[in-house]
């Protein structure tokens, strides 16, 4: 079962800290082209609800995310389901992300727990992303070197998002773990 093979790569995702202390910037958020606009403008894009379809592992998936504004507008939550149960009839997966801009660093922070372990909240669980047009490439370094890249996309014209996720050798050698794809759900 692909849940299994999602345990090493989600158990370093489970690893998360929630900077209390990162808050979004609170200026308003101002219309402008996606090279400059505000890192508010760029998630409330991803506010919503969605079907995820795509592969994981080559295995075919789909699964529910629902996507809010938190605490004040200073974090992105976003509740991933599976439409999949294991063997004991739970979801197969199931996760909550929290996404926050840091002034600071210019860069998007994200924190991924999962049930496909459990977290012990080291520093090396949050991912790092600079904003790159409407794409953020999330990075997570292992320690030991290696570690994960989660590129999420949104596609303006057709209003979807795409998330890439490759496993990092210690050489830096990417390798495709998931292609996945977001679309609005239909009432």
């Amino acid at each position: 079962m692909v849940r299994r093979r999602l345990l090493p790569v989600f158990a370093l995702l489970s690893q998360m800290v929630l900077f209390g202390a990162i808050l979004l910037n609170g200026s308003s958020a101002q219309t402008q082209d996606t090279a400059t606009q505000s890192p508010e403008s760029l998630l409330d894009k991803m506010t919503g609800k969605w079907v995820m379809t795509g592969a994981i592992e080559n295995e075919q998936i789909t699964h529910d995310v629902e996507v809010d504004w938190i605490l004040n507008r200073r974090y992105i939550r976003i509740h991933e389901v599976s439409r999949e149960k294991n063997a004991e009839g739970e979801l197969a997966y199931e996760a909550w992300i929290h996404i926050a801009w840091d002034p600071k660093n210019s860069e998007y922070v994200v924190m991924w727990l999962d049930n496909t372990g459990t977290t012990n909240f080291a520093a090396e669980g949050v991912g790092h992303g600079k904003p790159n047009g409407d794409r953020i490439p999330f990075v997570w370094k292992s320690v030991g070197g290696g570690g994960l890249h989660n590129t999420f996309a949104y596609d303006r014209e057709k209003d979807v998002w795409s998330w890439a996720i490759d496993n990092i050798d210690e050489s830096d050698k990417p390798s495709s773990f998931a292609r996945v794809t977001l679309e609005r759900k239909k009432n």
